[in-house]
């Protein structure tokens, strides 16, 4: 298994709100750094089950898809399907309500192609998982 990373946010929302914004996959431009866009490609049950995103950020550009594996609103995790830079990305988002809010639990793995000193990749990965969290965190405030 390959290394992986994991952050946590509580967000002042339901669980069920939460993971609409998550499942809301064409809107990630509007909240999450890199993304400039996202198709989904197909839909089981109501949410996205395969999805072409287009990255760009920094150095890194890419046009990767991903599969889903949603349960409810508890968890949602995903894998990466085909990539040009990407190699291998794994994550999930795991939500844990509490009175009034709602833990989330995000963790991430990715390789690329280009080489990478591991101690950078987990300090690529810390950046992305905290940014995603705070990006989430700030869209759900906005369409509550």
């Amino acid at each position: 298994m390959a290394d992986q990373t994991e952050s946590s946010i509580e967000i002042d929302a339901s669980p069920d709100a939460i993971m609409a914004v998550i499942a809301d996959l064409p809107a990630y431009p509007e909240w999450s750094d890199g993304i400039t866009k996202v198709t989904v490609l197909e839909e089981r049950d109501g949410r996205p089950f395969r999805a072409q995103f287009h990255l760009e950020s920094g150095p890194i550009r890419d046009t990767y898809v991903l599969e889903y594996a949603w349960d409810g609103d508890k968890s949602v995790s995903w894998h990466l399907v085909s990539g040009e830079m990407l190699t291998h990305m794994d994550g999930t988002y795991r939500l844990e309500p509490s009175a009034g809010a709602t833990t989330v639990r995000y963790r991430l793995a990715v390789d690329v192609k280009i080489p990478m000193i591991g101690m950078i990749k987990r300090k690529a990965e810390k950046v992305i998982v905290d940014t995603a969290l705070k990006g989430l965190q700030r869209r759900v405030a906005a369409v509550a």
